[in-house]
Order: C-alpha cells, then structure tokens, then sequence
C-alpha cells in the first residue's frame, strides 16, 4: 500500500455509516449517487476512479463520477454499445475485469483501457434493472485490484445507492400524491363555497348550482375552479349563463 493510499483509505464501516446519515427528503439522486461514487474512491484499496452510470430509456449516461479516467472508460463503453458497465446496469449482473490486457471479451474497449491506464475494473448493479437500470463501475489502474473483501465492499455500496434511490422515487410520489390531494380538498372547497353563494344569492338545490358553475366553465372555456374561486373572491359569476 502506498503512503497515498494511507492517507486517503476510509474503513468501510465509516463511510457506509456516513451514507446511512444523509437525508433522503432533503437530497437529490445525483447527490447521493455521488457521494457513493466518492467514498468508493476512498475506501476500495489501490488507486482507483468510480462512476455511475444509468440508462435513461434504453440510452447510457454517466450520472456521477470521480475522475477523468471513470467517464473516458465509461464513454469508451458508450461509443462502442457495448462493455462491462453496460453489461452490468442492463443485464443487472456484476462483471470483473482483472486484467482487460488479457480479457477476451469487449477486445476493442479492453484496447482503450489498457490505453488510457485502467487494467481492472468492476461493475456492479444497482439492484432491480426494472426499477432503475444502472451500475456502479470501480476503475483501478493495476491489474487484480479487486479481493473477496473489495468485491463485497463494492456490492454493498451498489446496494445502498440502489435502494436510496428507489426509497427516494417512493418518497416522491408519495410527497406528489399529497401535494395533489391537498390541491383537489383546496378546489373541492372553494367549490362548495361558490356553491353556496349562488344556493343563497338564486335559492338553487346544490346540484342546480354546480350545474350553474359547470356551464359558466364550459362557456368561458376555464376550468371549474378557476370559476369558482373567482366567485368567491369577487362574487361575479363569469360567463353569466342563463340558468334553465
């Protein structure tokens, strides 16, 4: 291990004790994909780049990443249609290159990588490819950088972000669900306030005032609510439509 390596190697249970600290509700997807592209760096042994890359309907692009060296190999893959970190966000199976001088398959990406440095590589699924297609790629720059323990290590950091983003799609709607619950209980009410106005102002049966709302819609082309509220607040029924 070289005196860089001591400096910047993170034990593994700080860094996933930092990610299980985040707030989801107050993040974006991209944050935390980021810091788990970030402590990847830090933790996995040996002088390694780390990205993620996801597939947005079927096309790939690299969301995060932590040096030059990730996205040239990421966008090699790209160019190509094909190569490990494609593999792995598409198919959803983990892929490991020891050492791309000897690797058969993916040969003119293999070329690339030797080129620009990176002699091992792993690339690791999110987790459902249903529910987000995607993966983390680790790149080192010697060959065989990867033991049993890196390869967990690596998994677990690909769980965590994969599971992050799907509780944070779930928060989501969830948040969008109430947000729009409370935008039809504010229209529903001032609805049935503009009801009563004209129940009091033309002694109308409450179905004999929505229809009253419903045609003033209809004839000034705005939605129900929109006529509503403007009654309540101006008490002017617009469109004035001649009521049967």
């Amino acid at each position: 291990m070289t005196a860089n390596e001591c400096t910047t190697r993170m034990p593994a249970a700080e860094a996933f004790e930092q990610l299980g600290a985040m707030p989801l509700s107050e993040e974006s997807l991209d944050s935390v994909l980021q810091a788990v592209a970030d402590l990847s760096k830090q933790v996995l042994p040996g002088d390694v780049e780390a990205s993620v890359t996801v597939l947005v309907a079927d096309k790939p692009t690299t969301f995060v990443y932590t040096g030059q060296l990730a996205l040239d190999l990421d966008e090699s893959q790209y160019g190509r249609g094909h190569g490990p970190c494609l593999h792995a966000a598409s198919a959803g199976e983990t892929v490991e290159i020891c050492d791309a001088r000897t690797e058969p398959r993916w040969a003119d990406h293999m070329q690339r990588a030797v080129e620009l440095g990176a002699l091992s590589s792993l690339s690791v699924p999110l987790g459902s490819v249903e529910q987000l297609p995607a993966g983390l790629n680790v790149y080192a720059r010697q060959p065989a950088a990867f033991d049993e323990a890196g390869r967990r290590t690596a998994e677990r950091f690909a769980r965590f972000a994969g599971a992050a983003a799907a509780n944070m799609q779930a928060y989501r709607n969830a948040r969008d669900m109430a947000d729009n619950l409370q935008v039809a209980l504010q229209s529903r009410a001032t609805i049935d306030q503009a009801k009563g106005v004209l129940m009091e102002r033309h002694r109308l049966t409450a179905d004999q005032a929505f229809q009253l709302l419903a045609r003033a819609s209809m004839a000034t082309n705005r939605k129900l609510r929109d006529v509503a509220d403007h009654l309540v607040r101006t008490g002017e029924l617009l469109g004035r439509p001649e009521r049967s």
